[in-house]
C-alpha cells in the first residue's frame, strides 16, 4: 500500500511539473493554445468518464453540463466585478446546478434507456438554445472580454499565458479532485452499481441515488471544464457547445483513452485536441480517420490507449516482450501498410468528391494518385487488402504467443 501510495504521489508530482514547465519549452502561441484547450479537455474528459468508466452510464448529453456552466460563466462575467479567477467554480456550479434537475430524471434509469434519456434532454436543450436567442447569443453567440473583471494579485489574465496557467492550476486541483473521489466510499459505491447495482441494493444502499450524486459530481467538473474554455476563447456558442456532436467528442475520445483506467481520459483529451488542432491541418478528411481509428480500438482495444500501456508495461517489467518485439514488429508493419492503403483510397475518394474542380491528380506521401485511372484505385484497394490479411494473420499469432505467456507471467 505504502508503494502504491509513492507511486501515485510521484505521478501526481511529474503532472503538476509537466503543467508547469510546458509553456517553457513549447514557446510559440500556437502551443501555448493547445496546451490550454488539452488542460480544459482533460477535465471534461475525467468529469465524464465519472459516468461512463466509474459508473458504467452512458451519456450522450455530457455538453449540457459544459456548455450551460459555460453560459452562466458568462452572464456572470457580464454582470458581476468578480475575479475571472473564481469564475470556472461559478460555471462549476452551474454544471452541478443543471445536473442537479436533468439527473434526477436521467438516473432513475439505467442503461441504454439512460443514454436514450441523456440523448432526448441533450436535444431539447439544444433546441431550447436556438428558441431564446437573447439568453443563449443566437447564431453569433456571446463575446466575453476577460481583462474586464476585477485583477487578482496583480494578474488581469489578457496574456495567453495567464490564462493558460489558471487552465493549468485547475486541470491539476480538478485532476486531484476526482482521483480522491474515487476512493472515497461513494465512489467505491458507483463501481459496485455499474458492476451489480441489484446486490448493492440488497445490502442497503439506493443505486439510483448512488447515480444521482455522481452524476451531480461530474456536471461539477464539467461546467468547470466549459467555462474555462469559454474564458480561454472569449466566446460562447450554443451551436458548438451544446450540440450532439459536442458530446459525442466526449465519448468518442474519453473511450479511446480508456475508461478502466484513471488517467485513459487524459490520454484522450490530448489525442482529441491534437486531432482537431493538427491533424486537420493535414489532411480535409480527417474526421473520417478519426471514425476510422474509433472502429479499430473498438474492435481490437476496447480497453484504450491506457490499457494497452498498463497491460505492455507490466509485461515489460516480467521481461515478457522481449521474446515479443518480432511479432509485435510484424504486427505494426502489417497494420501500417493496410493503413497506408486504406488513407490512399480515402484522399482519393475525398479529391474525386470534393476537389475534382483542381483537375484528377492528388498527391499522397510524394506520390501523384490521378482519380480518373482505375489502376490506381485498384492499387490502393489491393495495399489495403493485402496489409489487413497480413494483419489479421500476425495479429492471430501474436494473440497466440501472449495467451500463452500471460499465464506463466501471473504464475511468477
Amino acid at each position: 500500500m505504502s508503494v502504491q501510495r509513492s507511486s501515485r504521489n510521484w505521478a501526481f508530482a511529474l503532472f503538476a511539473i509537466a503543467l508547469v514547465i510546458a509553456p517553457l519549452v513549447f514557446r510559440s502561441s500556437l502551443a501555448t493554445t493547445v496546451l490550454s484547450q488539452i488542460g480544459y479537455t482533460i477535465i471534461i474528459c475525467l468529469s465524464f468518464n465519472i459516468l461512463l468508466g466509474q459508473g458504467g452510464m452512458l451519456s450522450f448529453g455530457h455538453a449540457v453540463y459544459t456548455g450551460l456552466g459555460a453560459l452562466l460563466t458568462v452572464h456572470v462575467l457580464q454582470t458581476f466585478a468578480i475575479p475571472l479567477v473564481w469564475m470556472p467554480l461559478v460555471g462549476g456550479l452551474g454544471g452541478a446546478g443543471i445536473a442537479v434537475l436533468l439527473g434526477y430524471v436521467s438516473t432513475r434509469k439505467s442503461g441504454s434507456t439512460f443514454a436514450m434519456i441523456t440523448l432526448g434532454l441533450g436535444e431539447l436543450v439544444a433546441a431550447l438554445a436556438l428558441m431564446f436567442p437573447q439568453w443563449f447569443g443566437g447564431e453569433g453567440g456571446i463575446s466575453i472580454n476577460r481583462v474586464y473583471g476585477t485583477p487578482w494579485l496583480g494578474l488581469s489574465f489578457g496574456p495567453a499565458i495567464q490564462v493558460y496557467y489558471l487552465i493549468a492550476a485547475y486541470c491539476f486541483a480538478c485532476t486531484v479532485a476526482m482521483y480522491a473521489f474515487t476512493k472515497t466510499p461513494l465512489g467505491q459505491l458507483l463501481n459496485a452499481v455499474r458492476d451489480n447495482p441489484q446486490r448493492v441494493e440488497f445490502i442497503g444502499y439506493n443505486p439510483q441515488r448512488v447515480r444521482y450524486l455522481a452524476f451531480i459530481i461530474a456536471g461539477f467538473f464539467a461546467g468547470i471544464g466549459g467555462a474555462l474554455a469559454t474564458i480561454h476563447f472569449e466566446i460562447f456558442s450554443a451551436a458548438d457547445s451544446l450540440g450532439m456532436a459536442r458530446s459525442g467528442s466526449w465519448l468518442v475520445f474519453t473511450f479511446l483513452g480508456g475508461t478502466t483506467v484513471f488517467f485513459g481520459p487524459m490520454i484522450g483529451a490530448v489525442l482529441l485536441v491534437c486531432s482537431t488542432v493538427l491533424l486537420s491541418g493535414l489532411t480535409k478528411a480527417w474526421l473520417l480517420y478519426l471514425g476510422l481509428i474509433f472502429i479499430v480500438m473498438v474492435m481490437y482495444a476496447p480497453g484504450g490507449v491506457a490499457s494497452l500501456l498498463v497491460n505492455h508495461g507490466r509485461m515489460a517489467r516480467s521481461g515478457a516482450l522481449r521474446t515479443l518485439w518480432p511479432a509485435y514488429l510484424a504486427t505494426v508493419l502489417a497494420a501500417l501498410l493496410a493503413f497506408t492503403g486504406a488513407a490512399a483510397l480515402i484522399e482519393m475518394l475525398y479529391h474525386h468528391q470534393f476537389d475534382a474542380m483542381f483537375g484528377p491528380s492528388v498527391e499522397f506521401l510524394g506520390i501523384t494518385l490521378n482519380t480518373a485511372v482505375w489502376q490506381h484505385w485498384a492499387a490502393a484497394a489491393a495495399v489495403t487488402l493485402i496489409g489487413w490479411a497480413l494483419f489479421e494473420t500476425a495479429r492471430k499469432h501474436l494473440a497466440g504467443r501472449l495467451s500463452v505467456l500471460q499465464p506463466e507471467e501471473a504464475a511468477a
